[in-house]
């Protein structure tokens, strides 16, 4: 995916204030974020949340913005800070909530029969993992702007894209096993 230089002119004119730049940006940005906090969620209420809460930080951040530099590993660098950050604060209150209660010993098994969904598949993954593989698939992101919005080498990038469709591969064949296994 090469830079896309009708995004970098609207980011130019959002850092100038220009309001008409800022809703187009907002206008094409958006669905792929939301598409992103989808992958990663497990509402749309919450993915919603994190869409809004990821916009108030673009524009406290917008004159941190380097022009020339592509926009989106900008912007889903940012996103991936909200989520981390929402993550964390989740993570938190789970944690004095189960002290409190008393946890059940074990999940109810999922049924072999019913088909997954890739929501079910993509949770079987890392965080790391799913992260990597949405910006890669489903945002379309080169390997070098994946690596920029995870703040992490091409290296580490590939090795997780590697991982993940190890992982998945993995997880649809014991779906296939499981669903098309002869009855004795």
């Amino acid at each position: 995916m090469h830079p896309d230089p009708d995004l970098d002119v609207l980011m130019a004119g959002y850092q100038h204030g220009d309001p008409e730049s800022a809703a187009a940006l907002i206008g094409r940005v958006s669905p792929m974020l939301h598409r992103y906090f989808m992958v990663q969620s497990v509402s749309r209420r919450f993915a919603d949340d994190l869409l809004q809460e990821t916009w108030l930080r673009i524009h406290e951040s917008r004159h941190t913005y380097r022009p020339g530099q592509p926009v989106l590993p900008w912007l889903y660098a940012i996103a991936r800070h909200v989520r981390v950050d929402q993550y964390r604060k989740v993570q938190r209150v789970e944690t004095r909530e189960q002290q409190v209660e008393t946890l059940p010993e074990g999940g109810q098994p999922v049924s072999a029969a019913a088909a997954p969904d890739l929501q079910a598949i993509l949770s079987t993954l890392p965080e790391s993992h799913r992260e990597v593989i949405f910006l890669l698939k489903g945002a379309g992101m080169s390997l070098e702007e994946v690596a920029r919005a995870t703040s992490s080498s091409v290296g580490s990038v590939k090795q997780k894209a590697h991982r993940a469709y190890e992982k998945l591969r993995e997880v649809l064949e014991g779906f296939t096993r499981t669903k098309y296994r002869k009855a004795p």
